[in-house]
């Protein structure tokens, strides 16, 4: 819980590369600053803003962006959750020129990187960093060689990855197991997935989809795990975490609860 330089700024004090953390970039000091840098190029990855023309026109070869999604497709702030959400079995980097939108500009080169049925995004986040250095590194050496070739994305197919809220953390039992599923591995390691139980807040830290089915939102039993009937088919809760509290093995934190098979978990 303390503030730390980011992984970038830290490799570049090490490194003894000019280090600048602007609180604002859209002031005439940090225009200053990228001017007088002679830079004929940036790189931009995971930055939220859309960049004022005033700064994308300074480099001579303009702003280059690594975007966590395989474009045009995840436009916007959350590209590797909302595609693991969607139940994605493929995405990918694409390094793209910045222009004055959000995710808009033309398209240098693509990387496909697989989704796993069960993989989470961290993991995901891991292997789209590695795919999207390697392409990066591979773009900047066309563009100083004059060989880059950009084309343009049709945005006629573009699907936005909206920002992330606290609140699409909350279960819904009545939407089925897989959809349930895929939030919890898109929303790992934040917001997770969450439901009110007996008026507590309580985390659920390890499901897995399976086939049951019952009323929605019912426990259908609680032997080895505890296993929750949804829309379509059934979550088997593994562990599960109460507030303030370490987690645990869900059949245990549900009878702490009051809550049994056949009772609704609400």
């Amino acid at each position: 819980m303390k503030l730390r330089k980011p992984p970038v700024a830290e490799l570049a004090i090490e490194l003894g590369i000019p280090l600048v953390q602007p609180a604002r970039i859209r002031n005439e000091e940090m225009l200053e600053t990228v001017r007088s840098s002679g830079c004929e190029l940036a790189v931009v990855v995971a930055y939220g803003k859309i960049l004022p023309a005033a700064l994308l026109e300074i480099p001579r070869h303009g702003f280059i962006n690594v975007h966590a999604s395989l474009l045009p497709k995840y436009r916007g702030a959350a590209p590797i959750q909302r595609a693991i959400e969607s139940g994605e079995r493929m995405t990918g980097v694409t390094i793209m020129r910045i222009d004055e939108e959000l995710d808009h500009g033309p398209m240098f080169a693509k990387a496909e990187v697989s989704i796993g049925p069960d993989e989470r995004a961290p993991s995901v986040a891991a292997r789209l960093a590695e795919a999207g250095g390697s392409v990066m590194v591979e773009q900047l050496d066309r563009i100083e060689a004059g060989t880059a070739v950009e084309t343009p994305q049709d945005h006629a197919a573009a699907t936005h990855a909206a920002k992330i809220e606290k609140s699409e953390g909350r279960v819904d039992w009545a939407d089925s197991a897989r959809t349930i599923y895929d939030r919890f591995r898109a929303f790992d390691p934040w917001p997770g997935l969450y439901a009110e139980l007996r008026g507590e807040v309580v985390k659920l830290t390890e499901i897995t989809p399976v086939e049951e089915r019952g009323k929605p939102g019912t426990l259908l039993h609680a032997g080895e795990d505890a296993v929750v009937a949804c829309g379509e088919g059934a979550l088997r809760l593994r562990l599960l975490q109460r507030p303030g509290k370490r987690p645990a093995h869900a059949p245990d934190v549900l009878r702490g609860l009051g809550i049994g098979p056949g009772d609704a978990l609400a």
